[in-house]
């Protein structure tokens, strides 16, 4: 239920946020085929929010936010613009860093090429385990060795 709302955010940062989309939005439909045409919208959307960057009246800016929120998505685009690596994006996720347990599986000759490192990382290995004890305790089907 990742999409329910579960923290509050103040009128500017929704404000700021709506800015945000705005933007994205003009360069859905503009960025393709003409930059100076994207940049021209983009001067225009921000002249618009400039207008009522002012306001005091919190019921008036109340309504503007939402007025704002029905235009952005009754003009929302078909397949909008989105970055590659961003979720949505045609290669998020495309290379998947790999686990770091693959270092402990390493040939000693291998390690013997990177000798700080693996030094630092036994020594960090060694802080996690006595902190994960510290914290949770020894479980009862480790064995010494």
């Amino acid at each position: 239920m990742s999409y329910l709302q579960y923290t509050t955010h103040s009128h500017a940062r929704k404000v700021r946020s709506l800015y945000k989309q705005a933007i994205r939005l003009l360069q859905s439909y503009y960025e393709s085929f003409d930059r100076y045409e994207f940049r021209y919208q983009a001067v225009v959307m921000r002249a618009r929010f400039d207008e009522n960057k002012n306001e005091t009246d919190l019921r008036k800016a109340k309504k503007l936010l939402l007025d704002g929120q029905k235009e952005l998505f009754l003009k929302s685009h078909a397949q909008p613009m989105k970055f590659a690596e961003s979720p949505g994006g045609v290669a998020y996720q495309r290379h998947f860093p790999p686990p770091d347990w693959i270092l402990d599986t390493w040939h000693p000759y291998e390690k013997a090429q990177y000798p700080e490192y693996f030094a630092l990382r036994e020594i960090r290995k060694k802080e996690f385990i006595d902190r994960w004890e510290k914290q949770y305790g020894k479980g009862d089907h480790e064995v010494d060795h």
